[in-house]
């Protein structure tokens, strides 16, 4: 006999589903999803999560909510400026559905524990936004044989797929490393602090990814396996690249699990090497002792402006024709999100030689600021 569906009245809509009814909404009443940012993507997919009925839900992340934030991150207000976003997700996500049971992790995933997090899961959705966390999460559900909704955008476009799914002849479908076997170089690839982007697509792709976790759950449709969706929001076009997996990649992810804890996923996504990341901790204290350059890389429209902070301006294009105008001592080097100033950092060692301190602000001078409120430089 089945177990009573709780709640049953919120969910009536979907049950009378041919195709999903009361099976369906058993299966994601059973579920256990782990969702990892609660940003601009993780926030509708949460919410929808939520209100379709799943019995668990994960939420990874150790941001706090900042004003620039809410154009596209849904769940939060004004009001939730400066509080972590775990524990206003998991609030308002509770509200939706409070059968459902809401854990939170108020930190970001890394080597040491994310490994024993999605092994308590059944699937996870990776919404974070920059290379380190995607790779990272692509070869641990690879170890794990887990199931990985990925989700990204970009100014107006935005992907999703489903990768390592286990398929009826018993293979595992195709992973992230098969679509990208390794990173960009640092600075290729921009993340939305750097480039930007339209607040309602990260809606959308949020949606499609809950929308995939919950067929492959419920073990209904036509799933977007070895299929990667790009939706492009100015043109309103869908196009779709099918792919498969290779045994080629195979050398490109850790074949077991202290490989993997050996991984230096930071530098191999380009954070590290030349030019040594700070903290905004560290950054205050070299601005204390003085006697830094401090360079913007960033485009002279970029906000927010910090002209008049006693700080150089030199836009990342500009700066290999301008390293000479720079004086062979300590300098930090900062952009919107941190990818800038650590591909200036690499010039700026290669130019000046390892006698030179050379820094690259880690996330960001909008992180900095919003940490710090006031700088003086």
């Amino acid at each position: 006999m089945m177990k009573k569906i709780n709640g049953f009245e919120r969910f009536q809509r979907q049950v009378i589903l041919k195709g999903f009814g009361e099976a369906g909404q058993f299966k994601l009443q059973e579920s256990r999803v782990l969702v990892v940012g609660a940003g601009g993507l993780g926030c509708p997919a949460l919410q929808y999560l939520a209100a379709a009925g799943v019995g668990m839900i994960v939420i990874a992340d150790g941001d706090k909510v900042s004003a620039s934030n809410l154009h596209r991150q849904v769940l939060y207000t004004m009001a939730d400026v400066g509080r972590l976003k775990v524990d206003i997700a998991a609030e308002r996500t509770h509200a939706l559905n409070p059968d459902a049971h809401i854990d939170i992790h108020p930190h970001r995933l890394d080597q040491k524990n994310v490994l024993s997090v999605i092994k308590e899961v059944d699937i996870i959705l990776d919404c974070t936004d920059n290379f380190t966390s995607r790779y990272m999460l692509n070869d641990a559900c690879v170890l794990t044989d887990k199931p990985l909704v990925h989700g990204s955008v970009s100014r107006f476009e935005g992907q999703v797929g489903l990768f390592n799914v286990m398929m009826p002849d018993g293979r595992r479908s195709g992973h992230y490393r098969d679509l990208f076997p390794t990173p960009p170089m640092a600075g290729e690839v921009q993340d939305c602090s750097e480039s930007g982007v339209l607040g309602v697509l990260p809606g959308i792709i949020g949606c499609l990814q809950a929308m995939e976790a919950i067929k492959w759950i419920a073990g209904i449709g036509d799933l977007l396996v070895d299929r990667l969706l790009t939706y492009d929001a100015l043109h309103n076009h869908f196009m779709e690249l099918t792919y498969e997996h290779r045994e080629d990649t195979r050398r490109f992810h850790p074949e077991h699990e202290q490989a993997f804890l050996d991984t230096d996923y930071a530098l191999s996504c380009g954070v590290g090497g030349d030019g040594r990341i700070i903290s905004s901790a560290q950054f205050r204290e070299l601005m204390k002792r003085g006697d830094i350059q401090v360079i913007d890389v960033r485009e002279p429209n970029e906000v927010p402006s910090l002209e008049g902070r006693g700080h150089i301006r030199i836009p990342l294009g500009q700066l290999p024709a301008l390293l000479y105008t720079l004086s062979p001592s300590p300098m930090v080097f900062f952009c919107q999100s941190g990818i800038r100033s650590l591909a200036a950092a690499k010039m700026a060692s290669a130019h000046f030689g390892e006698h030179v301190p050379v820094y690259s602000l880690q996330d960001g001078i909008g992180y900095f600021l919003q940490n710090d409120q006031i700088m003086t430089i």
